[in-house]
């Protein structure tokens, strides 16, 4: 199999993750604009969660340029990552329905920090077909984002029992992080 099968059938599962998230929405009882205000914390869920979706989508994506040889490895860190990324939808539903409550704010970030520890597991192993001396090994040897993004959720975790608005503030830090797509994995894919 080739990455770019693995990476179709892995777009298929995000785009399907995004439409599960917003068939959670049900239609406002009212006709008004004051009816929507109801769906502020669902709306205010969705949103994050759109986002690292795409975050994940995005940087999947470039990361797959790197696969040199496709085997079961990669194709089972793959799916580890999609497994923790399919929980999304259902923390999402949970968080918006619970206004923020401290613990389905702090098991989306445990969802979250787990995604994040398969997705470094993936790029690891894409990693380990490249020569020590690649200048891909040599990027992305300085993987401060994929370092620090687990902690930042760790925090989230953490923090949501005290608040969940600072565990928010963690949230978006790491999207912020990831919002541009890896600059590592693009200078290697232009060094080619």
């Amino acid at each position: 199999m080739k990455a770019n099968r693995m990476e179709a059938f892995s777009d298929g599962v995000l785009a399907i993750i995004i439409t599960i998230m917003v068939l959670e929405f049900k239609v406002p009882e009212g006709h008004d604009w004051q009816a929507l205000v109801g769906l502020g914390p669902k709306l205010l869920s969705y949103i994050f969660s759109f986002v690292y979706v795409g975050i994940y989508w995005n940087n999947h994506h470039h990361l797959l340029h790197l696969v040199r040889t496709m085997n079961g490895r990669l194709m089972w860190l793959n799916l580890l990552l999609l497994f923790w990324l399919s929980l999304i939808p259902f923390t999402t539903a949970w968080m918006g329905e619970s206004h923020f409550a401290a613990t389905p704010t702090a098991l989306y970030g445990i969802i979250l920090m787990l995604a994040a520890l398969s997705y470094s597991l993936l790029q690891g192993s894409i990693l380990s077909q490249h020569a020590r001396d690649s200048s891909f090994a040599a990027a992305m040897g300085k993987d401060w984002k994929g370092k620090l993004s687990p902690l930042f959720y760790l925090s989230a975790v953490l923090t949501a029992y005290v608040s969940p608005w600072i565990s928010g503030v963690f949230f978006v830090l790491v999207a912020v992080l990831w919002f541009v797509p890896d600059k590592r994995i693009a200078q290697v894919l232009r060094d080619r």
